[in-house]
């Protein structure tokens, strides 16, 4: 029935006449089922764009959380490496302090545990997820290792206060300024290139006639001409420590003579056995040379 021929017939108001249409059933049924398809097409569009737009808003949203947990997150890794980095030189500090005073070694360096270089070992993780809980673990780490030091402080601390005029009988500070030409330990022979040599101290360039200074306080027990050393001193600290200052351009001070740390002794030459201007300083524990670096606090 519904799928048979119609007949359609309008009239125009107004107007005489009128027009006829003949339709088969079928074609209505497909304009029908059309017009169907095509409101549902759009309200399904509509509906996807309403979710689209939400969905770029929500995104837009997601990409600024981001950005500004990995501004926070970088802000976080800056801090926590000068952290380490700062509490790293404190344990550094304090370890030379115990070598110098031959105290007991720092357990924190027993086995070699030290905390890793946060830029090294955190950040190259991408997933911020991971990369907060490992900034979480490293910064437990931190504040343990700040703990057990403050601890450590505290003894050597006592330690010092107990032994005043140890720590002011320490060679702890560069006895002249310059540059480090030659280290404590085995090198080539300045002279002649080939054959090798074990280095007693430290060779520190500088102009002629730049001061030396007294790294701590003591006794000149030498001021003489000293074969190859040329122009030199020698102070006796106490506790088995003397050093030795070669190739001065001259004194300033006698035998016998009690010299604070810091007072001048002498000044930079090049006399002696030497390829420029430097000083040549030495550091003798119970009569066997040491490296000087040992006692310096940088």
């Amino acid at each position: 029935m519904l799928l048979g021929k119609y007949h359609i017939v309008i009239f125009k108001e107004g107007r005489s006449g009128s027009r006829n249409l003949r339709l088969r059933g079928w074609f209505g049924f497909a304009a029908f089922i059309f017009v169907m398809v095509l409101a549902g097409c759009t309200v399904w569009l509509a509906r996807e764009w309403v979710q689209a737009v939400h969905l770029r808003e929500n995104l837009n949203n997601a990409n600024r959380t981001l950005e500004e947990q990995r501004r926070q997150l970088a802000g976080l890794a800056e801090r926590i490496t000068i952290f380490s980095k700062d509490l790293q030189r404190v344990q550094n500090f304090n370890a030379k302090l115990r070598m110098m005073m031959n105290m007991e070694k720092d357990p924190t360096e027993i086995g070699g545990d030290r905390l890793a270089d946060f830029s090294h070992t955190y950040l190259p993780l991408h997933r911020q997820a991971l990369a907060v809980r490992n900034m979480q673990d490293y910064l437990t780490k931190l504040s343990e290792s700040a703990r057990l030091e403050e601890v450590l402080q505290q003894g050597l601390l006592r330690a010092l206060r107990n032994n005043r005029g140890i720590l002011a009988s320490m060679p702890s500070i560069w006895p002249t300024a310059g540059f480090i030409s030659s280290s404590f330990g085995p090198r080539s022979s300045p002279f002649n290139g080939r054959s090798s040599e074990f280095h007693k101290g430290l060779d520190i360039n500088n102009r002629i006639g730049t001061p030396v200074v007294a790294p701590a306080q003591g006794t000149v027990v030498l001021v003489a001409l000293d074969g190859a050393y040329g122009n030199s001193l020698e102070i006796d600290h106490g506790g088995g420590i003397i050093t030795k200052y070669a190739h001065l351009q001259r004194w300033a001070v006698k035998e016998g003579q009690w010299v604070k740390r810091g007072e001048i002794i002498g000044y930079v030459g090049t006399s002696g056995r030497s390829t420029g201007p430097h000083l040549h300083y030495e550091v003798r524990l119970n009569g066997m040379p040491v490296n000087p670096m040992r006692y310096i606090l940088e």
